[in-house]
């Protein structure tokens, strides 16, 4: 309930019409998976500098439909942050301007429900730029795989600690490990999380 409230008020606040699909119900078994690199961890004055993403549909993750952009940043890329993801200003030196990928990453998205893991940093980076550019923030459900996974430990489990890291979601889990901090491979192991635990006993994605 509370999100359709949102979604009302957010739908008058949008600057062009065009961009009205992203409010169209979603379909039952399809979302996307998304992960940002960035310049540091502060969305209000760090930048994205790499966004990969993929299509689940149903219980398949659609590798041939996926979303893979690097950015140009406007803020200098932090030391601490390039330990991270080892992407350097010299390796964007061909990269895309924000606008233009923002306007490809909402063609790719559309409606569909989004999925990630400490999703509500890549959403608030997102928003960073959509909301000056359209008026909005992204209306599309979400679903935080560490939280759908701390519902299911804690149902086997009760009243215990839950390590909620990534590594250990991924051991839990026994999904195979990628080479990490690059965005579309993290998209794609949270995928794969997405859908081991979506098809768990008692587990519920709405």
């Amino acid at each position: 309930m509370f999100k359709k409230i949102e979604n009302y008020f957010n739908k008058k606040n949008l600057k062009d019409e065009k961009y009205l699909y992203l409010f169209d119900k979603p379909s039952c078994e399809e979302y996307v998976c998304f992960d940002c690199e960035t310049t540091g961890l502060n969305p209000k004055k760090d930048d994205i500098i790499s966004i990969g993403a993929v299509i689940i549909k149903e219980n398949t993750i659609l590798s041939s439909k996926k979303f893979i952009k690097f950015i140009k940043p406007k803020t200098k890329l932090q030391e601490e942050a390039i330990k991270v993801h080892h992407i350097r200003e010299c390796d964007l030196e061909e990269a895309e301007d924000i606008d233009n990928v923002i306007n490809e990453f909402l063609e790719f998205i559309g409606n569909r429900k989004l999925v990630g893991y400490f999703l509500e940093f890549d959403l608030a980076m997102i928003n960073k730029y959509l909301k000056p550019k359209i008026g909005i923030k992204l209306p599309n459900r979400a679903y935080e795989v560490s939280a759908i996974y701390h519902d299911w430990k804690i149902e086997k489990i009760p009243q215990s600690n839950i390590d909620l890291r990534f590594d250990t979601i991924m051991r839990e889990l026994q999904i195979p490990t990628m080479g990490k901090h690059d965005a579309y491979n993290d998209a794609i192991m949270t995928a794969m999380m997405f859908i081991k635990l979506k098809n768990q006993p008692k587990v519920k994605i709405k």
